[in-house]
């Protein structure tokens, strides 16, 4: 045999091993195990998932996984229990029902915890709903100066600098994070929640 031939047949037979490994290492994942795979990666992530990342590390097709989480939707609602699967800043987040969220929150306020102050908590509701703002504009709004209040809630990061405003001095514009989104359990901007849900966070000292 030539030594051409031998390398042909030595790459063919690399080939062939290669291949072979990549399956041996590699198997289908049903649609039930896929269900309960992405539940169990919504439940322990620290964030909203989203499909593709799901399916990037399951390796398996992001439509496969979108139909997942469809049907685990419909299961969760089917069985009508204190949890629900809610999409929630671009991801999948198992969730509280709203219908039980007054005893939720009596429990949560019987627990200490850090909450905003009532300036930060201010600051904060004219950012959600008047962004994108200036500090002068909350100044104008509040009737007084935030900078405490803004350094709090970007050390939080429950907003984000959104640029400059092409005004005179420039000042820099503010808007709430994908941070702010998760805490108030959000899909997005559209389902800004109530005053009543902003001063459920009130409390402490002034930041």
């Amino acid at each position: 045999m030539s030594k051409a031939a031998k390398a042909t047949n030595a790459e063919t037979d690399t080939e062939v091993e290669s291949s072979s490994n990549e399956i041996e290492g590699h198997r289908e994942i049903g649609g039930a195990e896929l269900k309960a795979i992405a539940e169990a990666m919504i439940f322990v992530a620290d964030e909203p998932l989203s499909a593709k990342t799901i399916a990037d590390v399951v390796d398996v097709d992001r439509d496969a996984v979108a139909k997942a989480i469809a049907e685990l939707v419909v299961e969760y609602d089917a069985r009508n229990g204190g949890l629900q699967l809610r999409e929630i800043a671009a991801g999948w987040q198992i969730a509280t029902r709203p219908e039980h969220h007054e005893q939720i929150r009596a429990y949560l306020k019987s627990k200490p915890s850090a909450k905003l102050s009532l300036a930060s908590l201010e600051t904060l509701a004219v950012i959600a709903y008047k962004q994108p703002v200036t500090v002068p504009e909350i100044l104008e709004i509040r009737g007084v100066q935030s900078p405490s209040a803004i350094k709090t809630l970007l050390d939080k990061r429950l907003i984000v600098a959104k640029g400059r405003k092409e005004t005179v001095g420039r000042p820099m514009m503010y808007g709430t994070s994908k941070e702010f989104l998760i805490q108030f359990g959000l899909k997005d901007l559209t389902e800004l929640p109530s005053i009543e849900d902003f001063q459920d966070l009130a409390g402490g000292s002034d930041a």
